[in-house]
């Protein structure tokens, strides 16, 4: 070991007595430089418009998405150059030996040649260090400025970068052994570290070729860790590439001692080989892999809540099979070129349940009649190849229409990209959506899952009396929040079933969560009102939304209930909106419905209701009768007759019989019975949750969030998946326009002159000597 470190002393001297390294360094701190500053300045100028700009650690330092004009986080920016500052520090560490002679002392010497690359290469290291301790003097603005910084996770990414320089360096030494010419070693040293940085992008439509080019892909793995989420594999991977470039250049130096067969020398660098990728392959094992969330969130980790659905799922593996149509526009996203980053989204839940099994099957077919007429009456066939010929898709092992709905039946699911999950012989689909993430998120990936463990609650419409449809996207029906399947906030992909019923001609399915009557517009018969009748007295849940002008029908209803639909509409004075537009605020009983809905109610959040009825709680019945929606006295009263809307603005009208005060415009109901609690919601407006408002742009309302937490309250909050996680902490730049000019002196000037300068007298005492 003392050997070894004497070597290190030797060659960092040498090393530091050189104009190169001093000039890497100062170019590679301005390079960062040139990213830290305009980044403080968007960020500083964001702040104006939002205060609490969130993550700001993760978006100085650490971000890999763009956000708006604000460059890459500044560690993961430099991970794409790294591999240009490795090869003119490393071409003279073996070759100046070969090339002045001096190779043939060190092989008669009383020194081990291991303890000769050991040494050198722990010069590197050494060196590395010092880029790393210079790129840590960006931590300081971090520390200063930012509020509540977040520094593990920028102390993972410093770990990460310097494995990626040591793998670098390991490379670059073994190149340098390999010929006398120091500048044909560092040529040699950038082809190969290019070609380790772009392989990844290589060969991704062929499945060996793809998982071959991609474990040779040096910075794709370093991306991963600087998100925040350190990983054993990873770690261990780029020790073993260090471990056999390192090896490999034990062994050059030691066959250069005498002559060998060929077959010698391929079986030493082989077994070299084989000793890292047997540790690779073994470390790469799901069960052994070790993860560490360095950020404060832990957005990097699936939340408890889905955590905890996994590990109820126990050892019972869970099948996971992607249906990929190749004439379906999402095929892109599912291509085998695109297959690494598509797996990569299931690895956050194979972390905790290591038995998932992907499966990908890709077919073709259609069922859309307009397709065919669009496409000129072609068969599936003619069109598939034609398509296949234009994008160059290999059409091996894909499935024709037949062959495909012998295996599944996807006529529901549009024949897009969809996910079927099985387990324990239950199966549910697990939908891609028609936004820009396109992916399914984790709330809709635990549904999907919880769904598979319980029985999925289902949540019934009647159809009686023209209510309003789940399958319509008419601006009243409600489509969008309950049925529609390529929407991920639409109730089906939470984890509901929904259903209808017609209370005239069917019966009440028994075990559902909640049945809804939403605006009925005709009395109902005798022998439906005693069908849901029953269905209240035997502890149904219920919701009950009516509008102005349907008192007469929506009362009957509510009679055993012990509230009423008042008289008259409710009006609201605005300067933008009809008077017919009102929007009440949340009362405090929508936190005891939902607590996640506490902030909207802290910020006296509105929903949007156009023609809405007031409701009264008769204090009558056994029912407990709390207000979920209120108006304000202010603004909002009661118009009763006949008024038109789009003339005069209307006024308040005593003589007329117009109320003003406050009125709820949504009750909370609930009792104990049967040993259960028995929830029921009424609504004095329809449109709450209808397509229209679900989609309504020109007024900050939170008619969804409210609408998916009235059912969730139906089911006791068992869905949607609870995705609630700590919140970002680190969401303040306290830093002033003086403060940056400060920074650009430091950053831009006198830090990167100090290199220099320091550098300079290093050389110039040397020469001196």
């Amino acid at each position: 070991m003392k050997k070894t470190v004497q070597i290190a002393r030797l060659e960092l001297s040498l090393l530091f007595y050189s104009p190169i390294a001093w000039l890497l360094i100062m170019i590679l701190f301005l390079q960062m430089s040139f990213d830290l500053i305009p980044a403080i300045d968007e960020i500083q100028h964001i702040q104006q418009f939002i205060p609490a700009f969130s993550f700001l650690t993760d978006k100085f330092f650490t971000i890999s998405i763009k956000v708006g004009n604000l460059p890459y986080g500044i560690f993961f920016g430099i991970l794409s150059s790294l591999y240009l500052y490795t090869p003119l520090v490393t071409m003279g560490m073996i070759s100046r030996e070969t090339s002045s002679g001096t190779i043939k002392l060190l092989y008669s010497s009383p020194v081990k040649l291991s303890q000769i690359v050991y040494g050198k290469f722990l010069a590197m290291l050494v060196y590395n260090m010092v880029i790393i301790a210079l790129m840590g003097l960006f931590l300081i603005v971090g520390v200063l400025f930012i509020d509540n910084f977040d520094y593990p996770h920028p102390l993972v990414a410093l770990l990460v970068t310097f494995l990626l320089l040591s793998a670098y360096a390991a490379i670059g030494i073994f190149m340098s052994s390999l010929t006398t010419y120091q500048v044909v070693a560092a040529i040699c040293t950038f082809a190969v570290l290019a070609f380790m940085n772009y392989i990844g992008n290589f060969g991704q439509s062929l499945d060996f070729v793809r998982d071959l080019t991609y474990s040779l892909s040096m910075p794709s793995r370093a991306e991963r860790m600087v998100a925040g989420l350190l990983n054993s594999r990873d770690v261990i991977y780029y020790l073993v590439v260090s471990g056999i470039f390192i090896g490999f250049t034990i062994v050059k130096l030691q066959l250069g001692r005498g002559s060998k067969p060929f077959l010698y020398h391929a079986g030493r660098y082989l077994l070299v080989l084989m000793v890292g990728l047997s540790v690779a392959y073994l470390s790469s094992r799901q069960p052994a892999i070790v993860y560490y969330d360095a950020t404060y969130t832990k957005v990097n980790t699936i939340v408890k809540a889905t955590q905890d659905i996994l590990k109820e799922m126990g050892e019972e593996p869970l099948e996971v099979t992607a249906y990929v149509n190749g004439l379906h526009g999402s095929y892109s996203f599912a291509a085998p070129v695109g297959r690494i980053p598509a797996t990569a989204r299931w690895e956050p839940y194979l972390r905790f349940k290591s038995n998932i099994n992907l499966k990908w099957v890709y077919y073709y077919d259609y069922r859309d009649p307009q397709f065919y007429i669009m496409n000129q009456g072609k068969s599936l066939k003619t069109l598939f190849s034609e398509r296949a010929k234009a994008f160059e898709i290999d059409t091996a092992g894909f499935l024709n229409p037949e062959e495909i709905r012998k295996q599944v039946d996807l006529r529901g699911e549009n024949d897009r990209l969809v996910f079927q999950l099985k387990y324990k012989g239950k199966t549910t689909f697990l939908r891609t959506f028609d936004d820009a993430t396109f992916w399914p998120g984790e709330p809709e990936v635990a549904a999907a899952m919880k769904r598979l463990i319980v029985t999925p609650p289902k949540v019934v419409f009647a159809t009686d009396g023209y209510q309003r449809s789940i399958d319509k996207l008419g601006d009243r029906d409600y489509k969008m929040l309950a049925n529609n399947k390529f929407a991920r906030s639409s109730m089906i992909n939470f984890g509901f079933d929904i259903d209808s019923v017609s209370l005239e001609n069917g019966q009440i399915p028994t075990g559902i969560a909640a049945l809804v009557i939403g605006d009925p517009r005709v009395q109902f018969s005798q022998a439906a009102k005693a069908k849901l009748q029953q269905y209240i007295a035997d502890g149904g849940n219920l919701l009950i939304a009516g509008e102005p002008g349907k008192q007469s029908i929506v009362n009957p209803l509510l009679d055993s209930m012990g509230v009423k639909m008042l008289e008259g509409t409710l009006v609201q004075s605005s300067t933008d909106f009809s008077y017919g537009l009102v929007t009440p605020t949340l009362a405090a009983a929508a936190v005891t419905m939902a607590p996640d809905l506490e902030k909207a109610y802290q910020e006296k959040a509105k929903i949007a209701m156009p023609g809405a009825a007031a409701l009264s709680d008769q204090h009558i019945g056994a029912f407990n009768v709390h207000p979920l929606l209120m108006t304000n006295e202010k603004t909002a009263w009661i118009k009763k007759g006949q008024f038109v809307l789009d003339s005069a603005a209307l006024v308040f009208d005593a003589r007329n019989g117009d109320q003003r005060g406050t009125f709820p415009t949504a009750l909370m109901l609930t009792r104990k019975l049967k040993n259960k609690e028995q929830r029921i919601i009424v609504a004095g407006d329809a449109d709450f949750f209808s397509n229209k408002e679900l989609t309504r742009s020109n007024i900050e309302v939170l008619n969804g969030s409210f609408g998916v937490s009235v059912f969730s309250w139906f089911v006791h909050r068992e869905f949607p998946i609870d995705m609630s996680r700590p919140e970002s902490r680190d969401n303040k730049l306290l830093l002033s326009k003086t403060g940056v000019g400060t920074l650009e002196i430091l950053y831009y000037g006198l830090i990167p002159g100090t290199i220099l300068l320091f550098g300079m007298v290093l050389l110039i005492r040397r020469k001196r000597k």
